[in-house]
């Protein structure tokens, strides 16, 4: 992570302190025991949709930085092991459990595949939108 806006503080609340120093990696944050995987409803579903999403971009560039991430996180408990039913949908929502009820977000990631500047090119950008009416209120609150 690069940047954020002020909504991130309500996203990485009670994750671990050392998970949050820069460079923060996204992917290690998302599934790490100590991040917000004991605050996700839906561990096994967004887990695996990580985990697709990471072979994939292992599969492009055979970075084996990406190879050793992905190989620590796939390590990391899962208490919904069934991940495979939704591992290649299209749209998996992060349903976050916050003080404020469960939120539901929507993402979007835009990869840099054949960037002209070497400076984007390992940068995505990651765009979580509420996936309902009640996680927009409560983002607008």
């Amino acid at each position: 992570m690069i940047d954020a806006n002020d909504a991130i503080g309500a996203l990485v609340a009670g994750c671990s302190p050392e998970l949050l120093e820069p460079p923060v990696n996204v992917l290690r944050l998302s599934l790490h025991p100590k991040g917000l995987a004991p605050r996700i409803a839906n561990l096994g579903q967004w887990r695996s949709h990580l985990l697709v999403r990471l072979r994939h971009q292992i599969g492009a560039t055979a970075d084996p930085v990406l190879l050793r991430l992905y190989d620590e996180l796939s390590g990391y408990p899962c208490d919904d092991p069934d991940e495979t039913a939704e591992a290649h949908s299209l749209v998996v929502p992060l349903r976050l459990r916050t003080d404020d009820g469960e939120l539901s977000f929507l993402s979007t990631t835009t990869l840099f595949g054949t960037p002209l500047d070497v400076t984007v090119s390992e940068l995505a950008i990651e765009a979580f939108y509420p996936a309902d009416d009640a996680t927009a209120a409560a983002l607008h609150g």
